[in-house]
């Protein structure tokens, strides 16, 4: 059989087959073009009666909520969800809730072109001279692409003879190529590509997508629509030739031509939310747009600029079935979104006869749709109104998703898009939750001994390799995409919990409950087991209907989202993985990224961080480990979080590979989508109720941290925006004038970080000018930067994302301090300013020879390990940035000598940097170290004392003494508030400091150990508290929180308008966490039975 040809289209033609030479012509694009001259405008697709048709034979039954589960053809049925965006303007709106258009006031007026019959000559003077196509043929092949293939008049204004002649002749070759094959089908493909436009034309039967092929309109978005030039934008028109292809009385194939040109912006930098059509608009979409069009996109834009998922429209044509679809949306917010939605129209048995994709300079794409039913198509498919109304519906779904890994079952009609987008979003859970260890691992913990160091070393191990070798994302891939019958019997069980159908949800459009049976959790288990074919398959398949159980509620059947999330119940994890329990989890999916959510308690607070990878094997690690750093950096938050009311949480995003330039989009998404699941939803049509399993009301707290330092403002004000009531206090780390403390300016987490190096020194008594230290971590950073602009110790080695600085005779602290200030990195360092025996290896830098006669083969990988290295220069080392696990079980033995530790301090800034077994190790072997949960908690006690003040304040009060004026003056109760807090942190600091200092004297428990204990004796202690009779007895309530609370709080505002505006629970969290690290932080973590009473008649005897 012969291949498909693919033909591509020369730049120029030769003149003639022996002699001519080849020269390139470009596509220019006239931005003069007159505007106020256009021709009455004819709708030349009004007639085009050979594939389209306003009849339709007697559809069979097609809307049923979940399609018959059989494994034989499947049947094209509509996903089952109200996923339609209001319609704006309902005033205005016909009776099945689409605007009507009269058919001459529609779409685009092509400028006349009067040269059109001249052009024509010269290009048929051109190929004849050319000689490529019999001289016999050449006027028929002229009048076809003229006038058959719906090509409009701005195309042959535009382009060369030169380039049309090479069209025509490409098309001619490509028609003879096609005649020639052996199995006769009416195949002609054309493409050519230049950086400023494109030309494809592919032959395609409507209203069916082509799985195999070139597949134009994929490869148009990757290049231009979706491609990496943000500086270039590229608006697109394509049109279906009228007529179909082939003379044989069954030919079905037409021709479908795209047109791409790059924008040339009357504005190029237009603000966000202008909406003016002749500041943002291309100058060619004003010279062929109608006025009607014009105002459309106005309309439709104005809303879009303040939205951040897509809108739609649908407008009906006067006196005709077809529809035009018109969809707004953030640019560059869906990739892949242009041929989703093709596929989408063609599961429905629909088809364009012209679609057009404008781009405005406010950031905003809009793409215009002319749909009709597919007349060559069987009856399988519902009717146009139905089948378009459906497809508003899912746009909503395809805009969070455009590809999912099982797009391909989609567009040959497997699966519904519902289904596919579900077993995408399992296929995501079923990577994170599927390569567990097992009960082999279980049995070997309990065989081996995990105090002895060998043994411990074998069970890391151990559960490292089980971990990566155990399920592929590709192997669960292959498994879930060979049983798309399980897949649409499980997304059933998913869909009848969480579709709600109500009064406001269109319910003549929703199909009933189906005649066929949802299958129960136990016969979906059975038929799992029934249907597969190993152990593997069946353990995939299973852990759909663990996904599915876990779901407590979702926004996956919302009008309006733009990702999406799952609240979870963590029940499911195991308990010898994950020994404490979380109270919360929540799970987001979007086109950029996936996140998760997790915290210990109802009342907790935690940063959200962006993880970027420099690789796609970066990011197969990071995807990997992704829940479980979560989950150690969310125990950490939980175990710092000791002296405060919030317990700890943590959100990670982690970017897809090919979207690391799309973090705040992640971002925005991310937030949008858990708002959606915490906020009630009172907008019919735009945020309807979803189906709340869990039925308590929940509040989260979050804060910066990797990544998103520069996203919480937004954060804020979104969560205003939505009618959040707790607004204000749902993100500490805003800007000042917001009411927020920005840590790095305050230096926050630092401060407590200093406490403990500085305890170190008082108690050692030693002079930190002569004391060497390392940090990892640069001047660029919070923690960072702070550290050196604080720090008065003789710097020896800094290592940052680029590299690693040392000097053994120390770094000039003038020039670190300049980088701390710019925060820029250790690449900016002015070399000058090193000794002799001072040195600089970047990443990208490659055998490099140090002072010493070293050569460094590669910058990145001795920027990985440097800290892991025995230098000698090192007394104290202060990571304060890197990856979690830097220092674990195999490597800390870099770090031990002769059964020594070669640094002799450590106090560990950055979160979860080295592992509890490490630590332990290095204590062991003599090294001093304080944990992370110790040291890193400024800034959790700062975040914890701006929330109390935003929930103290009334809206007016918080805005006049927390918010900080446009000028940057801040009032006076601000600046005094921020040092309250900060000598909080350095008293919180110096009492765990001193607890953890004196219990290890008194006992030789490891320090690492201790922190955790005096965590856990606190948090339990806590817990109690708040539910006791203490809290009970008003006296006493009171008189905790009068030391609890900040004074300045109680002075401005009063102890009694705090109780009264304060939850209750947030009330009882201070209460606990006050009393509880008070007596812990004098009495230890094991006080004796008689110590609490002993703590207690104290404070009663003040109340007297």
């Amino acid at each position: 059989m012969t291949e498909v040809i693919l033909v591509q289209a020369p730049a120029v033609v030769p003149s003639s087959p022996r002699d001519c030479k080849r020269k390139m012509s470009g596509l220019t694009i006239r931005t003069d073009l007159v505007m106020d001259s256009f021709p009455q405008y004819v709708d030349p697709f009004e007639s085009s009666g050979d594939t389209m048709t306003d009849t339709l034979p007697a559809p069979s039954l097609a809307n049923k909520l979940v399609d018959k589960l059989r494994a034989d053809e499947p049947v094209r049925h509509p996903s089952p969800q109200p996923t339609h965006v209001s319609y704006p303007l309902m005033a205005r709106l016909n009776g099945n809730g689409h605007r009507v258009l009269r058919s001459a006031t529609v779409g685009y007026v092509s400028p006349e072109f009067t040269g059109k019959t001249e052009q024509m000559k010269q290009v048929r003077e051109y190929i004849t001279k050319c000689g490529w196509i019999p001289e016999e043929l050449v006027d028929a092949q002229i009048v076809w692409f003229y006038n058959e293939l719906g090509i409009d008049d701005v195309y042959f204004q535009l382009e060369t003879t030169e380039a049309i002649a090479n069209h025509i002749t490409s098309l001619y070759a490509a028609k003879v190529a096609a005649f020639s094959r052996e199995d006769k089908r009416e195949e002609i493909r054309l493409d050519m590509e230049a950086s400023d436009h494109a030309i494809y034309i592919d032959t395609s039967e409507p209203g069916k997508t082509g799985v195999g092929g070139p597949r134009y309109e994929q490869r148009l978005e990757a290049k231009y629509l979706d491609g990496n030039d943000t500086s270039k934008r590229f608006r697109v028109e394509t049109f279906r030739s009228p007529g179909v292809l082939g003379q044989k009385p069954n030919s079905k194939a037409a021709l479908r031509c795209y047109f791409v040109y790059q924008c040339q912006f009357v504005e190029p930098n237009a603000d966000p939310k202008e909406t003016r059509m002749e500041v943002i608009s291309d100058r060619m979409f004003l010279a062929k747009a109608t006025k009607n069009t014009k105002q459309i996109y106005r309309e439709i834009i104005e809303i879009a600029v303040s939205r951040n998922g897509p809108v739609i429209e649908v407008f009906d044509i006067e006196g005709s079935r077809e529809k035009r679809l018109v969809v707004a949306f953030r640019s560059r917010t869906a990739r892949g979104i242009f041929s989703a939605l093709s596929d989408l129209y063609h599961y429905y048995g629909v088809t364009s006869s012209r679609k057009y994709v404008e781009q405005f300079s406010n950031g905003i794409t809009v793409m215009s749709i002319y749909l009709r039913p597919a007349a060559n198509l069987d009856s399988k498919y519902p009717p146009i109104e139905q089948s378009i109304h459906q497809i508003t519906k899912e746009i909503s779904l395809l805009y969070c998703i455009p590809q999912t890994k099982f797009h391909n079952l989609f567009a040959s009609g497997e699966l519904s898009l519902q289904e596919t987008t579900y077993a995408h979003c399992v296929w995501v859970f079923v990577q994170h939750f599927l390569n567990r260890l097992g009960s082999e691992y279980a049995s070997l913990v309990a065989a081996l001994d995990p105090k002895n160091n060998t043994h411990a070393e074998i069970l890391s191990k151990m559960k490292k390799r089980l971990r990566t070798e155990t399920f592929t994302p590709d192997y669960i891939l292959e498994i879930i995409s060979s049983y798309p019958g399980l897949v649409r019997a499980l997304y059933a069980s998913f869909a009848s919990v969480h579709l709600k159908v109500g009064a406001e949800f269109d319910r003549h459009f929703i199909a009933p409950t189906p005649a066929n049976e949802v299958l129960s959790d136990a016969r979906l288990k059975e038929k799992i087991t029934k249907d597969v074919s190993n152990e593997h398959e069946e353990m995939v398949m299973t852990a759909f209907r663990v996904f599915n159980n876990a779901v407590l509620k979702t926004n996956y059947f919302t009008p309006t989202k733009v990702a999406l999330s799952f609240r979870l119940d963590p029940g499911f994890l195991p308990e010898i993985e994950y020994p404490k329990r979380l109270y919360g989890m929540f799970l987001v999916i979007s086109s950029e990224s996936r996140g998760f959510h997790l915290r210990f308690k109802d009342i907790a607070r935690g940063g959200i961080r962006i993880v970027k990878s420099r690789s796609k094997e970066a990011y197969s690690i990071n995807a990997r480990n992704l829940f479980d750093e979560n989950y150690g950096l969310a125990s950490t938050q939980q175990r710092k979080n000791k002296d405060i009311p919030e317990g700890g949480s943590k959100g990670v995003i982690l970017l897809d590979p090919k979207q690391q330039d799309k973090a705040r989009e992640a971002f925005e998404k991310y937030i949008d989508s858990i708002l959606d699941l915490l906020l009630k939803a009172e907008t019919p049509g735009i945020k309807n109720p979803i189906v709340d399993l869990y039925g308590k009301e929940e509040i989260l707290f979050m804060g910066p941290d990797e990544n998103t330092a520069d996203l919480v403002d937004w954060a804020t004000e979104h969560a205003r925006s939505r009618g959040a009531p707790f607004w204000k206090s749902f993100f500490t780390g805003k800007s000042p004038k917001l009411g927020g403390i920005p840590h790095d300016h305050y230096g926050m987490t630092t401060l407590s970080v200093r406490e403990y190096v500085k305890g170190i020194y008082r108690k050692l008594d030693l002079d930190p000018s002569k004391v060497r230290k390392m940090q990892t971590g640069g001047p660029d950073g919070d923690l960072g930067s702070n550290e050196i602009l604080l720090s008065n110790e003789k710097y020896t080695a800094i290592v940052d994302g680029s590299g690693v600085l040392v000097d053994p005779n120390g770094i000039d602290k003038e020039e670190l301090q300049r980088l701390a200030k710019k925060r820029v990195m250790i690449s900016h360092f002015d070399m000058s300013k090193l000794s002799k025996d001072g040195y600089r290896v970047l990443c990208d830098e490659t055998n490099i020879k140090l002072p010493t006669g070293e050569v460094v083969n590669n910058g990145t990988q001795f920027r990985n390990t440097y800290h892991l290295r025995d230098t000698g220069l090192t007394d104290m080392f202060v990571p304060c940035g890197g990856r979690p696990e830097s220092i674990d079980l195999m490597s800390v033995n870099k770090l031990i000598k002769n059964g020594k530790a070669a640094i002799p301090y450590i106090v560990e800034g950055a979160n979860l940097f080295i592992t509890q077994d490490a630590k332990l190790r290095l204590e062991e072997a003599g090294c001093i170290v304080y944990k992370d949960a110790s040291a890193n908690k400024g800034g959790v006690t700062s975040s914890s004392l701006e929330v109390l003040a935003s929930l103290s304040f009334d809206d007016e009060s918080f805005a006049k003494h927390m918010c900080v004026d446009a000028a940057g003056n801040a009032p006076e109760f601000y600046k005094a508030y921020v040092k309250e807090v900060q000598n909080k942190i350095c008293e919180n600091a110096r009492l765990e400091f001193e607890a953890i200092w004196r219990e290890h004297e008194q006992t030789g428990v490891p320090r690492s150990v201790l922190s955790d204990k005096l965590s856990l004796a606190i948090t339990s202690l806590d817990e109690d508290l708040q539910h006791s009779e203490l809290w009970e007895n008003e006296r006493i309530r009171r008189s905790v929180l009068a030391d609890a609370l900040p004074n300045l709080l109680i002075e401005k505002i009063g102890l009694d308008t705090i109780i009264q505006r304060v939850p209750d629970s947030y009330l009882r969290a201070i209460f606990g966490s006050y009393l509880a690290s008070r007596f812990v932080y004098e009495f230890g973590s094991s006080p004796s039975q008689f110590a609490f009473y002993d703590f207690m008649s104290r404070r009663m005897a003040k109340l007297q």
